[in-house]
């Protein structure tokens, strides 16, 4: 079985937290705390390159919030935005935190998941 990769954003859900990102985003950009969200998404909704690469993966993915990884799998207190690789259930870190935010465009993003995926 395949595994599934399980993107997490440094944000929490619902339509207010949604609001306030995106204010957020237009108003002060050099200081978003999700670089995740910054690449993949315009003000308008998930770029169609990122779309496009999603579904080219030969995999199930999986799109989470912090408070959504919280409820669903118990993680708190990790360090965010981060990619996982779902295993059995079991959750592995494919892209930290460091890396992601290191990213300066899709590209870049794109080219760092190929690269760890097993």
């Amino acid at each position: 079985m395949r595994s599934t990769l399980v993107f997490v954003y440094n944000a929490d859900s619902g339509l207010f937290n949604a609001l306030t990102d995106l204010a957020h985003k237009v108003f002060s950009p050099q200081t978003y705390q999700c670089n995740l969200c910054a690449l993949t998404h315009s003000n308008l909704g998930m770029h169609k390159q990122w779309k496009r690469f999603i579904e080219s993966l030969d995999r199930e993915v999986e799109f989470l919030h912090a408070d959504e990884l919280k409820s669903r799998y118990a993680i708190k207190g990790l360090s965010l935005p981060v990619v996982f690789e779902k295993k059995g259930g079991k959750l592995e870190t494919l892209v930290d935190t460091n890396s992601i935010n290191a990213c300066q465009n899709i590209e870049d993003l794109q080219q760092m998941i190929v690269s760890k995926m097993s």
